[in-house]
């Protein structure tokens, strides 16, 4: 949409306005000749600067007019229909938001969005605040309900609507019926939980344990979306893959020996309602201990490897409180003896103010989770720090968090030792 707008050029203006100075002249300004030589010259010479006088006060006075006259009038429906417009492109194209709306009064734009969770509202309301003329982002959620789906390259028109304060322009984003390759989660990435595939470097320090000391733990995976239903009911429906590759090097050792590696399969199935969210997944891990710590440690190798089922529930009480559980159960197992239940359960917290201008978000998490295997003791892991949000040069979330971990080793090769660790991390996820 092509913004209209009449730019005030000085020089113009007063070109316009000068013959309306005029006005303000004199009907008729002597000659030094009608008035005598010295006294009708100064005379003279007087009433052209009084003249003067009124022609430029004149000339400002109108120009005043017109540009408090030009803002009021690209301020209100004129204005807000460009911002409606180029905010509906962003949420279609660019971040593919589809089956939400856009309310603008004022330069204040009110997205209302179905089945999306928090942490992907927080990216939409930093790429709405880049654009000219917004005042301000406010986020709301709707009840998810069945909608017809449009084409999806079906751009609705905005409107006006009436307002109690005003006129406020409105616009729908086309929601789709099928989209593939989608943007964005329906169940968010668990932030604490410790085998959920994202890319991260950690720093963790080993306390008092026997073997461990200085260690740096990486993590290469992602999540990705293949297929978006939003038609089977309310709601919405998502089909994926989820891969992940999770090691530890010990700095201690001569060349950073690998330690252990963890590789992890998964095909998740999630649906959101509003902001009810859910994942089934079946998932493959596979355990190994790295060949230098084996030559240097007398360690006993477990072949670990293990399929695994498990559904996990997530609520969002508020957009900066979220609560999640679930559990699994384990098949073909290596070795046979490994206990098969195990459970999940933690809570999110994202702050609702930000630091520098919107640009830092304080956030803290507490994942708790519970093994047959351990005799259904306690596995804690609780990570507390800030959020990259509005970055120039990036626009995925990026994360710096103190952690802190007490329970038995999510490291497969280790996963009969009790461990603590506390460790400073960058977090990194694309969606």
């Amino acid at each position: 949409m092509k913004r209209e707008a009449w730019t005030v050029r000085p020089l113009n203006l007063v070109r316009l306005l000068a013959p309306f100075a005029l006005l303000f002249a004199p009907p008729d300004v002597p000659a030094p000749r009608a008035l005598g030589r010295r006294r009708g010259a100064r005379n003279w010479r007087r009433e052209m600067r009084r003249v003067r006088r009124m022609e430029s006060w004149a000339i400002l006075g109108l120009a005043a007019i017109l540009v408090v006259g030009d803002g009021s009038a690209n301020a209100g429906p004129t204005e807000d229909a460009y911002v409606a417009g180029y905010a509906t492109a962003v949420l279609e194209r660019q971040l593919e938001t589809p089956g939400s709306k856009v309310t603008v009064k004022d330069g204040v734009v009110t997205v209302e969005v179905r089945d999306l969770a928090s942490s992907n509202r927080e990216k939409i309301a930093a790429a709405l605040s880049k654009i000219a003329g917004v005042v301000r982002v406010e986020i709301v959620g709707v009840p998810a309900t069945p909608a017809p789906a449009a084409p999806p390259t079906a751009l609705a028109s905005p409107t006006t609507t009436p307002t109690p304060s005003g006129p406020a322009v409105e616009v729908e984003v086309p929601r789709r019926g099928i989209e593939f390759l989608p943007k964005g989660y329906l169940f968010a990435p668990l932030i604490a939980d410790p085998r959920w595939p994202h890319f991260s470097i950690t720093y963790q320090r080993f306390p008092d344990d026997p073997q461990l000391g200085s260690v740096i733990a990486i993590s290469l995976g992602e999540t990705f979306s293949l297929l978006r239903v939003n038609t089977l009911g309310a709601g919405a429906w998502e089909f994926g893959l989820q891969a992940g590759v999770f090691s530890i090097f010990d700095l201690d050792g001569p060349s950073s020996d690998l330690i252990n590696a963890d590789y992890i399969v998964a095909i998740p199935v999630t649906y959101r309602l509003g902001d009810f969210s859910a994942m089934a997944r079946v998932f493959h891990q596979s355990s190994h201990l790295g060949d230098e710590f084996l030559l240097r440690n007398r360690v006993d190798r477990i072949n670990l490897s293990y399929e695994t089922v498990n559904v996990k529930l997530s609520y969002e009480v508020t957009e900066s409180l979220r609560i999640y559980g679930g559990g699994g159960y384990s098949f073909r197992r290596e070795p046979r003896e490994l206990a098969p239940w195990s459970a999940q359960s933690g809570v999110e917290v994202r702050s609702p103010w930000t630091l520098l201008d919107g640009r830092l978000r304080p956030l803290a998490a507490l994942d708790v989770q519970h093994r047959e295997e351990n005799d259904w003791q306690t596995d804690l892991s609780l990570r507390v720090g800030i959020q990259f949000e509005k970055l120039p040069f990036f626009d995925r979330k990026l994360q710096l968090m103190l952690e802190y971990f007490n329970g038995h080793s999510p490291n497969g090769q280790f996963y009969r030792d009790k461990i603590e660790y506390l460790g400073v991390g960058l977090h990194l996820y694309f969606f």
